[in-house]
């Protein structure tokens, strides 16, 4: 198989496999920003909806839940329509260290699990994140 070394427009060479691939680097990351999207949206719903039950599940107060809540959709319509994207994403890194804190000091669940949910799904969550924040999520948002 014969490997391409590409030049990109920052004049970095890439070793790459599948140079036509490149070009669908947008639509990757709005795949990527979709996907952590619906997991915070849909998270942030449940706790806006239920916010005593969810405030039990996590151990925290009804009014804290309400705004993790309402920060988490907030951020989600930001990855979903690019406007404010870094600052989403920044914003959902902040709550997955506080999520892997909850899990990892206080509830001592494991990285994999072993008591409960571990936190490896929330550091997957949190490097998704850092792509986003790092690329402002691609070419494909809401220009204002």
């Amino acid at each position: 198989m014969r490997r391409d070394v590409c030049r990109t427009a920052r004049g970095m060479n890439l070793n790459v496999t599948f140079p036509q691939l490149l070009s669908l680097q947008d639509v990757a990351l709005l795949v990527l920003r979709l996907v952590v999207a619906i997991v915070f949206g849909a998270s942030g719903y449940f706790h806006l909806t239920d916010p005593v039950g969810r405030s039990k599940s996590i151990e925290m107060s009804p009014a804290f839940t309400v705004g993790l809540g309402a920060a988490e959709a907030l951020a989600s319509a930001g990855l979903v329509t690019g406007v404010l994207i870094q600052p989403a994403a920044l914003g959902l890194i902040l709550l997955g260290l506080g999520a892997i804190q909850k899990k990892a000091m206080t509830w001592k669940t494991g990285f994999w699990g072993e008591k409960a949910g571990g936190w490896h799904y929330d550091l997957m969550l949190l490097a998704m994140n850092g792509v986003i924040l790092t690329t402002a999520g691609g070419g494909l948002v809401i220009r204002l």
